[in-house]
């Protein structure tokens, strides 16, 4: 059934979801925004709960499929463009933002974990989003945060990992160092990837076993005591003079080099 058009930004709802722009927010009220087509269809695909959808009657004109794909009891809400301009956190909305349940990520069990990152202090939510790509992509079995990270709920980390937050969210971890022990014990292999001259070629170490990469702030890298936590360091190779590289870049680097180290060994990745 049409909703009535909602047409002021001071609308008392509309003005509450606009409060989900903000960390603070979402975690009031336990949601936050998905914007664009793609991202809601990837929230849909896998039965993540939504609470509502706003949309413009031009979005709704371009996607009668997905309009009516939606669950029978999900409030729709049809906004003018000057809504949606205020809701949306991208200065070319598309005309259409649900709003998503937050709840708790869990882990899996430690002894199926054969493969992940691990991030400490990350606060780009470009970056973020990345990462949650290359770990999908690499079928990894997660993604791991220090609590003092971006919030990754934020929406610039759901549109910059193209739709694949909801098939591989962020775990955020209350206690990192902890769960690094807690790893340990049960025979996972924790890297932490440093620039140190003495640190291991990453192409020379094996990773063939159960491994999580740890991996720094943008600018500062990993904590020293968060090195002291694992059990070696890992360098990736850099031309002369060249001293950074990014962070998503790095762990899509490692965690495909762990793929093919594993390909070379049982004949698949």
């Amino acid at each position: 059934m049409a909703s009535e058009l909602l047409t002021s930004p001071k609308n008392p709802w509309i003005r509450k979801l606009r409060q989900l722009h903000r960390s603070k927010g979402r975690q009031e009220q336990g949601a936050f925004l998905v914007e664009g087509s793609h991202l809601v269809e990837e929230a849909l695909r896998v039965g993540w709960p939504l609470q509502a959808l706003c949309y413009t009657p031009e979005w709704a004109e371009r996607h009668p499929h997905l309009l009516a794909s939606l669950p029978k009891d999900l409030r729709r809400q049809a906004v003018s463009s000057e809504v949606m301009a205020a809701l949306s956190t991208t200065e070319s909305p598309e005309g259409v933002v649900a709003v998503a349940v937050s709840q708790p990520i869990p882990s899996p069990p430690l002894s199926g974990v054969r493969l992940g990152l691990v991030v400490e202090t990350l606060q780009d939510p470009g970056n973020l989003g990345a990462l949650i790509r290359a770990v999908a992509a690499a079928g990894a079995d997660g993604l791991w945060l220090s609590a003092d990270s971006v919030d990754p709920e934020n929406p610039k980390v759901l549109r910059a990992s193209a739709g694949q937050w909801f098939r591989c969210p962020p775990r955020v971890l209350p206690d990192l160092a902890s769960w690094i022990q807690a790893c340990r014990r049960h025979g996972i292999q924790v890297l932490a990837a440093t620039l140190s001259p003495s640190a291991t070629c990453y192409w020379d170490q094996d990773l063939t076993c159960p491994t999580l990469f740890l991996l720094g702030n943008e600018g500062s890298g990993l904590r020293e005591a968060t090195i002291q936590q694992a059990n070696a360091q890992v360098r990736i190779p850099m031309a002369e003079g060249v001293d950074s590289l990014n962070v998503a870049m790095a762990g899509g680097l490692l965690l495909y080099e762990a793929l093919r180290q594993r390909r070379a060994q049982w004949g698949s990745a």
